[in-house]
């Protein structure tokens, strides 16, 4: 079953918390799929990963550069899985589609959007009911379990 999880981001904008989250996905050595609302958000998020922090870069890519097989981050508006990553973290509102084939689906919001249409999409995530309480930004860096299974991927 895949495991769920929302982010309520109270203090932190999505550009400075996705890369803290990115840097603990790969030192898990999972690979992630983030799923945004349009090609061009897809295509900002990217340009914060490469510049995030002066001396580093998060490996990743988007369907401009392609290669989307070889990159342990792929960025897309798409419902698609092309990079055999284990974790699925959406933003933006971006749909869930079917999560069941993700090991973990993250949902991360701000305090612009408001719980209810997050809550209300739990339900799209084939679960019985929303859970009572949200993640905070630091609870979720602070908590997020490494994981480095291996899962077939379909070609």
């Amino acid at each position: 079953m895949t495991e769920i999880s929302f982010y309520h981001l109270l203090h932190t904008p999505l550009e400075t918390a996705l890369p803290k989250l990115m840097e603990k996905v790969l030192i898990s050595g999972a690979k992630a799929v983030i799923r945004t609302n349009s090609g061009e958000r897809a295509e900002a998020l990217s340009n914060i990963l490469w510049t995030y922090k002066p001396d580093t870069f998060l490996p990743h890519g988007t369907a401009r550069d392609g290669n989307a097989d070889k990159q342990p981050i792929w960025i897309t508006p798409d419902e698609e899985n092309p990079n055999c990553a284990e974790i699925l973290v959406l933003t933006d509102g971006a749909s869930a589609g079917d999560v069941s084939t993700w090991q973990k689906c993250i949902e991360i919001f701000n305090q612009e959007c408001s719980n209810l249409p997050v809550r209300l999409q739990f339900l799209d995530f084939g679960q019985d009911e929303p859970p009572q309480d949200d993640h905070s930004f630091s609870s979720a860096v602070n908590h997020f379990e490494s994981r480095n299974k291996t899962k077939s991927c379909p070609g």
